[in-house]
């Protein structure tokens, strides 16, 4: 009988973890580029997380490294010979497991001067482009930006809407952004309550509500592994499969 449980509940929870790969084919957003940001320090940090990602199914990572003028100043070129590197170190590895590089970028000045100059990474064939915002206050010129984005042919994707304090508090400021084309990057650490739980019920109101676009682990170090896998259970994988996520179009 003992036999018989063990077996049921390995079954059953390598159909959770299949049916999440089908969902989460490709991680979108995370800081794994190892060095470059506050994320992970070091290339073994790296591949240690990318051999669990494949445990898990995931086909496919797109690191995206912070880019703001005062904070991480990255230089594409930079990111991009690091990004070779992991490349490098996966093929040795045997890693079965596309990694591609895109990057994170806080609307300041430089962003903007960036958008102007048609220098900006972005992912996927319809040259999406991962943003983010500061976290005290609304930016005032945002719709200054999303135009911007859009003239020069790219695809605004917020990352982690329901983590901003001020859209927590006025969510119908947050869905005009999607009104103007702005499309949502959920983090599924918000579904663990990982950021609180103002975060979590806002990230539970925009997924019933069909609102999200992708989903990303926004992980930034091996112990956010551990927070992921309390997303793996059945109700969570229920509503995400309700989705009209576009993860599975970046594979």
């Amino acid at each position: 009988m003992w036999k018989d449980f063990t077996n049921w509940l390995t079954n059953k929870h390598s159909t959770v973890q299949k049916s999440f790969a089908d969902i989460w084919p490709v991680d979108l957003h995370n800081h794994i580029l190892p060095g470059v940001d506050d994320g992970l320090p070091t290339l073994e940090d790296t591949l240690a997380c990318l051999q669990k990602y494949v445990d898990w199914g995931i086909k496919g990572v797109i690191c995206t490294p912070h880019i703001s003028q005062d904070y991480y100043p990255n230089e594409v070129q930079r990111l991009k010979q690091v990004t070779l590197t992991v490349q490098q170190a996966i093929a040795d590895a045997n890693l079965p497991i596309q990694f591609s590089l895109a990057a994170e970028y806080l609307v300041d000045e430089w962003y903007y001067t960036l958008l102007e100059q048609d220098e900006v990474l972005c992912f996927g064939k319809d040259r999406f482009v991962l943003f983010e915002t500061g976290w005290a206050n609304s930016p005032r010129q945002l719709d200054q930006y999303l135009f911007l984005m859009q003239l020069k042919g790219y695809k605004p994707v917020l990352a982690h809407p329901e983590r901003y304090h001020y859209y927590q508090s006025s969510p119908e400021q947050l869905m005009a952004l999607k009104d103007k084309g702005c499309l949502f990057q959920l983090n599924l650490m918000s579904l663990a309550g990982h950021y609180g739980k103002r975060a979590q019920q806002l990230a539970h109101k925009l997924l019933q509500s069909k609102d999200i676009d992708f989903i990303g682990s926004d992980l930034h170090r091996l112990t956010h592994l551990t927070t992921l896998e309390q997303v793996f259970d059945q109700d969570t994988l229920d509503l995400l499969s309700q989705q009209p996520l576009l993860n599975s179009q970046l594979s």
